[in-house]
């Protein structure tokens, strides 16, 4: 399922297997899809294009019912959101750089990098809000999200 503005998770979504041997309620499973290609002539890479996407999946996520609320489901979504970000600033990343031969190795270690930012921050932002449990902090993550959103809007996907 790729991100969309308009749409918010449901638990529905949550097509996976609860974990019942972990404290976790939910589990987001979320990533970035990347591909290029680069056309050469002559061995000279003469341009590239690039693909760069927000994914939920749904059977790698899950939740117990018993214990999920809305406020966790608010919680899962801001991690989705989060990825989300991240093929942003991906996206700006990649139309800052310049056709070269070395394209293809650069293409590579941007991607490493920001999956690297990108679960970086994922734990950080269990880590503040004590995966959801902290009240304010998680108000706190959503306003500083859906500034960064706002901030990179210029790169999100054209449906």
């Amino acid at each position: 399922m790729s991100w969309n503005e308009s749409y918010k998770l449901s638990w529905a979504d949550f097509k996976g297997e609860p974990n019942h041997k972990v404290s976790a309620v939910a589990i987001t499973a979320s990533g970035i899809s990347f591909g290029f290609s680069v056309r050469e002539t002559d061995s000279k890479v003469i341009s590239f294009t690039t693909e760069v996407f927000c994914h939920f999946y749904p059977e790698q996520s899950w939740y117990k019912p018993n214990v999920a609320d809305n406020h966790v489901l608010g919680h899962e979504q801001l991690h989705f959101d989060i990825t989300e970000l991240h093929v942003r600033k991906f996206r700006q990343r990649i139309s800052q750089l310049k056709i070269s031969n070395t394209i293809k190795s650069e293409l590579r270690q941007l991607n490493k990098s920001i999956n690297e930012e990108l679960s970086v921050m994922q734990d950080k932002y269990d880590a503040e809000t004590n995966y959801s449990r902290h009240f304010e902090n998680q108000a706190k993550w959503k306003t500083y999200i859906a500034e960064e959103l706002e901030k990179f809007s210029k790169y999100k996907s054209v449906d």
